[in-house]
C-alpha cells in the first residue's frame, strides 16, 4: 500500500507541483515571517549590544514622587558626582551625556522623519583622544560652539544635507539655525530604525537639555576583568540615596533591543494575514483535488478492496500520498520562506523606518512551523476525501464507468442553512452597534467566519441553478457553450469546491475594498469637515506650542486675510473628558464652519461655552441652559452659561470657548495650538505654503497644511488596509489559478473518451479548447458572484462598527475595485485554461475514442 501512495504520487508530475505550490504559498509565508521575526530580533540585539559595549553603568536621575524626573539643578548629576565615579574601583573611563529630543528640516525645509521617541539629539563628548568614541565622525569635525551640529550618516543623507549647509532645528520650542560640521555614525538602533540624530557641543546639549553644569546621565566603562554587576553595585553605594539609580549595559542594550523591536513588531503582522489566507484557500484545492483522486481511481480503489485491502488501508494509502505532497509542500516553501525572510527588511524599510540587516537566522521553530503547517493542513485537507474512498465497495470494481459521487444534498442544505443562519445572526445585530470594541470585532470575525463557510457549503447546491442562469451568455458560443456549460454541472460540488478559491479570497477583498472605501471617504469628509479656513498651522506634540507671536507674523504674511488662533485643551463635562477649543468669536465664522441648531458664537465670552450637539444631548441642555464643567488644569468646576448648540464638528471640537478663558486654565498658558488661516480669494499655492512656513519660524514641530493635506493626512492610515487588500487578491488568484488548472487539467484526463467522440464527430480543436475554456471561466464567474455577495453582505454588517469609530461613515461602493476583482476572476478562468484546453485539443481522436 505505502508503495501504490508513492507511485500515486509520482504517477502526475504536473498534478503534483500544483498542490505543492498552492499549500507552499501558506508554508512560505508561516516560515519566512519567523525566520525574519527570528532574525530582526537578532540584529536589534546585535546592534543593541554593541552600542552599548563599552558602556558597563549608567547612572540618571530617580524619578520624584510626582512622577517626573529629580530636580537636575541642585546638584544631582553634575561635575562633582563625574569626579566621585570616576575615582570608584574599577571605573576605567567616564562620560557624562546631556541627551533630549531634536527635529530638523531637511534641504527642502519640511521636516525629517518626525517620530515619537526616535528624533533623538545628544552632546558631543570628546574623550583624551578628542573623539567621542560613542559617534565616530566620517567627515568634518567635532562641533565647536553652540552654533554647529553634528549628524549621523542616515539623517544627513535622509534630508539631503552636506558639510557646511544651514539646518533649521527645534527641540522643544521655536526653531534654530546651526551649521552642519561633521558627519557621524551611530550603532543606536533608535536610530537605524528611522530616527534622527543631532549632536551638540556638551555646553550646549546641556544648556537645552538639562542645566548649565549638570546632565542628563553619566556613562561608565569597566577596568578589564570587573564585573558590570559588580560595579554596579560599587556605584550605588556613592551616589546620593533616592536621588540617582545605576543601571548596567546589558540590561539597557536588553530595553533598547526591546524598544525597537515593539516599534517593528507589527510588521510581522501582514505576512502572517497572507499565510493564514493563502493556507485556507489552498485547504480547498487540496480537498478537491484528493476528491477528484478517489473518484477518479474508484475501480483501482475498489479493486484494492477486493483482493483484501481493508477500509484503514485505504485510509492510510491516501493520507501517506497527502503526507508525501505535504512533505514536499514544506519543503519548497521553507525555501521560498527563506527568500521572503530576506527580501522583507529591503521592502518594510519604508516610510523612514529601516529595519536592520543581518544574517538569516534559522531556528527550529521556523523549521517545525513548516512541516507542521505543511504536512499538517495537507492530511488534514485529505481526511475526508480518504474517509470517502475507504466507503468503496468491491463491487465497484465491476462498473465500466467511474460515477461522480452522489453526496447527502439534505445534510449539506441543512448545516449551510444553520451555517447560514448562525452568520446573519450574529452580524444583523452589529449593524446597531456603535462601539467598536474588542469584544464586537471578535464577534464580526465570528460572523464573517460562519458566513464564508455556509457559502461554501452552500456552493454546490447554488452552484445547478447560478449556471443554468449565465447559460444563457455561454449559449452564445453555440455547442461549445452548451457542452461547457453540461460540464459545469456534470459534478457541481467538483465545480462549488473548484469556485471556493475564488470565492474565499472575493469575499476577503470585496469586504476589505468596501470597509477601507468607505471610512477613506470618511476620513476625507471628517478632515476637512466644518473647515472655512484654506491653511492650518498646528503642532505635532501635545506638549509643545506655537509663540503667540507667530500668530501676528502669519497675520502679515501677503496674502493672507484672517489668522484666528486656536488653543486646544480638554474640559470635564457630566463625568466625561471633552476636546475644548479656545477661539477668538469675531473671526469665527471666516475660518470655521459650524451649523448652530439654536443660539450662537457671538456671545462666548467668560463663563459663557457653546457645546456640540452630542455633548448637548448627553447632558440635557441647549442655548441658555447652565452646565458645570472644568477647563484644563483647573482643579474646580464652575458653571458655564450655553450660548449656543453646533451640530458635531470635528474641527471645534466638542466644547468652544474664548480663547483668553480657555488658555487661562490651559496646561500651556503662554501658546496656542492651532493657527486658521484664511487666504484672499481662496489663495491656495506652493508659494503660500512657503511664506506661512517662514512666518512660524521654519519650525519642524510645526505643520503647514492645506486642505487637501489635511484630507491625505487623515486617510494616510488606509495605505496598510490597501496594500493587504491587493496582497490578498494576488495570493487568492495565484492558488485560483492553480486550483482551476489543476482541476480541469484531472477532468480532461477523465473525459479522454468524450473529447475523443467530439472530434471524431466533427469538433475541431478551437472548438475543444474554446469548451474549456469557457467551462473554466463559468466556474470562476460563479465563485467570484458568490464571494462578492458575501463580501457587500459582511461589509455592510460590520461597517456599523467603522461608522461608531469614524464620524461621517457611510457604506461607499468602490466600483473600480469591484470591477477590478471581476475582471481578475474572469482572466484566471481564462489563464488557468490554457494548458489543459492545448492539452485536449491536442488528442488524437482514435487513441481517445479507444481508451478503456
Amino acid at each position: 500500500m505505502l508503495k501504490t501512495a508513492l507511485r500515486n504520487v509520482l504517477a502526475h508530475k504536473a498534478r503534483l507541483l500544483m498542490t505543492v505550490l498552492a499549500i507552499g504559498l501558506g508554508v512560505a509565508f508561516v516560515s519566512g515571517t519567523l525566520v525574519f521575526a527570528d532574525s530582526t530580533a537578532a540584529a536589534h540585539r546585535a546592534a543593541a549590544s554593541k552600542n552599548f559595549a563599552d558602556i558597563a553603568v549608567t547612572v540618571t536621575a530617580k524619578e520624584s514622587p510626582t512622577g517626573g524626573p529629580a530636580d537636575q539643578q541642585d546638584g544631582v548629576l553634575d561635575d562633582a558626582l563625574v569626579r566621585r565615579l570616576a575615582a570608584v574601583p574599577g571605573v576605567a573611563a567616564v562620560r557624562p551625556t546631556a541627551d533630549g529630543r531634536a527635529v530638523l528640516n531637511a534641504a527642502d525645509g519640511t521636516p525629517l522623519r518626525v517620530r515619537t521617541g526616535a528624533n533623538l539629539a545628544a552632546a558631543y563628548v570628546p574623550g583624551a583622544d578628542g573623539k567621542d568614541r560613542r559617534h565616530p565622525l566620517t567627515q568634518g569635525h567635532a562641533p565647536a560652539g553652540g552654533e554647529e551640529i553634528v549628524l549621523d550618516a542616515g539623517t544627513a543623507a535622509a534630508g539631503r544635507l552636506r558639510i557646511g549647509d544651514p539646518v533649521t532645528l527645534a527641540t522643544d520650542g521655536p526653531a534654530m539655525t546651526k551649521r552642519l560640521v561633521g558627519i557621524a555614525t551611530t550603532g543606536d538602533t533608535r536610530v537605524t530604525a528611522g530616527g534622527t540624530l543631532v549632536l551638540f557641543e556638551k555646553a550646549t546639549a546641556q544648556r537645552l537639555f538639562a542645566t548649565p553644569g549638570h546632565y542628563t546621565g553619566i556613562d561608565l566603562s569597566a577596568a578589564p576583568g570587573t564585573d558590570e554587576y559588580e560595579l554596579s553595585h560599587r556605584v550605588t553605594a556613592v551616589l546620593p540615596a533616592d536621588r540617582a539609580e545605576a543601571t548596567t549595559g546589558s540590561a539597557q542594550a536588553a530595553q533598547q533591543a526591546v524598544y525597537v523591536g515593539t516599534l517593528t513588531r507589527g510588521y510581522a503582522k501582514t505576512p502572517m494575514v497572507f499565510a493564514g489566507v493563502a493556507l485556507f484557500i489552498g485547504s480547498f484545492l487540496i480537498i478537491n483535488t484528493f476528491t477528484m483522486l478517489v473518484t477518479r481511481r474508484t475501480r483501482e480503489i475498489a479493486l484494492l478492496r477486493a483482493i483484501g485491502a481493508g477500509r484503514g488501508q485505504v485510509v492510510r494509502t491516501v493520507l501517506a500520498e497527502a503526507f508525501l505532497v505535504g512533505l514536499a509542500a514544506s519543503a519548497v516553501g521553507f525555501l521560498l520562506g527563506l527568500g521572503i525572510a530576506a527580501v522583507l527588511p529591503d521592502v518594510l524599510s519604508t516610510g523612514g523606518t529601516a529595519l536592520p540587516h543581518g544574517q538569516l537566522e534559522i531556528g527550529p521553530r521556523p523549521v517545525l512551523a513548516a512541516l507542521l503547517v505543511g504536512v499538517g493542513v495537507t492530511v488534514l485537507a485529505a481526511w475526508l476525501p480518504s474517509r470517502r474512498a475507504a466507503r468503496i465497495a468491491p463491487v465497484e470494481a465491476l462498473r465500466a464507468a467511474q460515477q461522480p459521487p452522489t453526496g447527502r444534498p439534505r445534510v449539506r442544505a441543512a448545516a449551510g442553512l444553520a451555517l447560514l443562519a448562525l452568520a446573519v445572526g450574529v452580524l444583523i445585530p452589529l449593524t446597531r452597534a456603535k462601539d467598536a470594541s474588542e469584544e464586537n470585532l471578535r464577534t464580526a470575525m465570528l460572523g464573517c467566519g460562519a458566513l464564508v463557510v455556509a457559502l461554501v457549503v452552500l456552493a454546490p447546491l447554488l452552484a445547478v441553478p447560478a449556471i443554468r442562469l449565465t447559460g444563457r451568455l455561454t449559449r452564445r458560443f453555440g455547442v461549445t457553450g452548451h457542452l461547457a456549460r453540461q460540464n459545469a454541472l456534470r459534478d457541481p460540488r467538483r465545480t462549488a469546491a473548484t469556485a471556493a478559491t475564488l470565492l474565499i479570497s472575493t469575499a476577503l477583498v470585496t469586504g476589505l475594498a468596501v470597509i477601507g472605501n468607505s471610512t477613506g471617504q470618511a476620513l476625507d469628509r471628517q478632515a476637512a469637515a466644518g473647515l472655512g479656513a484654506d491653511y492650518v498651522v498646528s503642532t505635532g506634540s501635545t506638549m509643545t506650542g506655537i509663540d503667540p507671536a507667530a500668530v501676528q507674523r502669519v497675520a502679515g504674511t501677503p496674502g493672507v486675510r484672517t489668522a484666528s488662533a486656536v488653543t486646544d485643551s480638554t474640559v470635564v463635562v457630566g463625568g466625561r473628558v471633552r476636546d475644548l477649543s479656545g477661539v477668538a468669536p469675531d473671526a469665527l465664522d471666516d475660518v470655521m464652519r459650524l451649523d448652530f441648531v439654536s443660539g450662537s458664537a457671538k456671545e462666548l465670552g467668560p463663563g459663557r461655552i457653546a457645546v456640540s450637539g452630542s455633548v448637548a444631548r448627553e447632558n440635557g441642555v441647549s442655548a441658555g441652559g447652565r452646565i458645570k464643567a472644568r477647563m484644563g488644569r483647573s482643579q474646580d468646576f464652575a458653571t458655564y452659561t450655553v450660548v449656543g448648540v453646533y451640530r458635531d464638528n470635528p474641527t471645534a471640537g466638542d466644547v468652544l470657548g474664548a480663547r483668553g478663558e480657555v488658555q487661562q486654565h490651559a496646561f500651556l498658558s503662554d501658546s496656542v495650538q492651532r493657527i486658521l488661516v484664511r487666504t484672499d480669494a481662496g489663495a491656495v499655492s506652493r508659494g503660500t505654503e512657503d511664506r506661512l512656513r517662514t512666518a512660524v519660524g521654519n519650525n519642524p514641530l510645526l505643520k503647514v497644511q492645506d486642505r487637501p493635506a489635511l484630507v491625505r493626512e487623515a486617510a494616510g492610515t488606509m495605505g496598510d488596509l490597501l496594500t493587504l487588500m491587493y496582497g490578498l487578491l494576488a495570493i487568492g488568484a495565484v492558488i485560483a489559478a492553480l486550483g482551476l488548472a489543476n482541476t480541469l487539467a484531472m477532468s480532461v484526463a477523465e473525459r479522454t473518451r468524450e473529447v475523443g467522440v467530439l472530434r471524431a464527430i466533427g469538433m475541431d480543436r478551437a472548438g475543444i479548447r474554446r469548451m474549456i475554456r469557457l467551462e473554466a471561466v463559468t466556474v470562476a464567474a460563479f465563485g467570484t458572484a458568490l464571494g462578492l455577495a458575501g463580501g457587500l453582505f459582511g461589509a455592510w454588517a460590520v461597517g456599523a462598527l467603522a461608522n461608531g469609530a469614524v464620524e461621517q461613515y457611510a457604506l461607499a461602493l468602490p466600483w473600480g475595485t469591484l470591477l477590478l476583482v471581476c475582471v481578475v476572476s474572469v482572466g484566471i478562468g481564462a489563464l488557468a485554461a490554457a494548458v489543459p484546453a492545448r492539452r485536449a485539443a491536442a488528442l488524437s481522436p482514435l487513441e481517445a475514442v479507444a481508451e478503456a
